[in-house]
C-alpha cells in the first residue's frame, strides 16, 4: 500500500513538472530548470532526478502532449460517431490539447511530434468516412483534405484573438467544410 501510494505520489509530482515546464516555457522558451522548479513547486533536484537533461523534460512533454492528442481522437470515437459530429469534436478536443499543450507540441519537426503514423492513419480513414457519408465532395484528395484540416487546427490554436476551442472549432470545421465539402454545408 505504502508503495503504491509513493508511486501516485511521484507521478503527480512528474505531471506537476511537466504542467509548469508548460506553463514556464510558452512564456519563455529559454526558461531554465531552476525556473521551471519553482513554478512545479519542487526543487531543482527533483526535477534533474525525472529529467537528467532539458531536453528530457521536453521530450517527456512532447511524449505527454501526443498521448493526450491521441486520447483526444480516441474519445471521440470517430468511427462509430456519425462523420460530422465526430469532425467538429475531434476538431474541437485537438484544439483544447494544442491550446493547453502548445510548446511541447510545437517542440519538435510534426514528423517527430504528434503527428505520428499512426494519428495520421487514424485521421486518413476519418475522412475517408467523411468522404462516404457524403459530406465531402467526390474526388476529394483525401490526404491534401487531411494535411489542409491539420493546418488549419495549428494556425487556430496560434489566434491570438480567441481561445475558445468550441469557437474555434467551428471556424475550422466551417473552413474545412467550405473547401471540401459539398456546397451549403457547415456546422455553424
Amino acid at each position: 500500500m505504502e508503495k503504491r501510494a509513493r508511486r501516485a505520489d511521484s507521478e503527480r509530482t512528474a505531471q506537476a513538472i511537466l504542467e509548469a515546464a508548460e506553463r514556464v516555457l510558452s512564456d519563455n522558451p529559454a526558461a531554465t530548470m531552476e525556473q521551471i522548479a519553482e513554478a512545479a513547486g519542487v526543487s531543482r533536484t527533483t526535477v534533474h532526478r525525472r529529467f537528467a537533461s532539458r531536453e528530457a523534460l521536453v521530450d517527456a512533454m512532447t511524449l505527454w502532449a501526443t498521448q493526450q492528442f491521441q486520447n483526444a481522437l480516441a474519445s471521440v470515437r470517430p468511427d462509430v460517431t456519425p462523420p460530422l459530429v465526430a469532425l467538429y469534436q475531434v476538431t474541437a478536443n485537438v484544439l483544447r490539447v494544442k491550446l493547453r499543450w502548445g510548446f511541447a507540441m510545437n517542440a519538435h519537426p510534426a514528423e517527430e511530434g504528434v503527428l505520428t503514423p499512426d494519428v495520421v492513419a487514424q485521421c486518413d480513414v476519418f475522412f475517408r468516412r467523411l468522404e462516404e457519408s457524403g459530406a465531402l465532395r467526390p474526388g476529394v484528395d483525401l490526404v491534401w483534405a487531411r494535411r489542409v484540416y491539420c493546418a488549419l487546427i495549428h494556425e487556430a490554436a496560434q489566434d491570438q484573438d480567441s481561445d475558445d476551442p468550441d469557437a474555434l472549432a467551428t471556424r475550422v470545421v466551417d473552413t474545412v467544410l467550405g473547401g471540401f465539402g459539398k456546397p451549403g454545408l457547415t456546422v455553424s
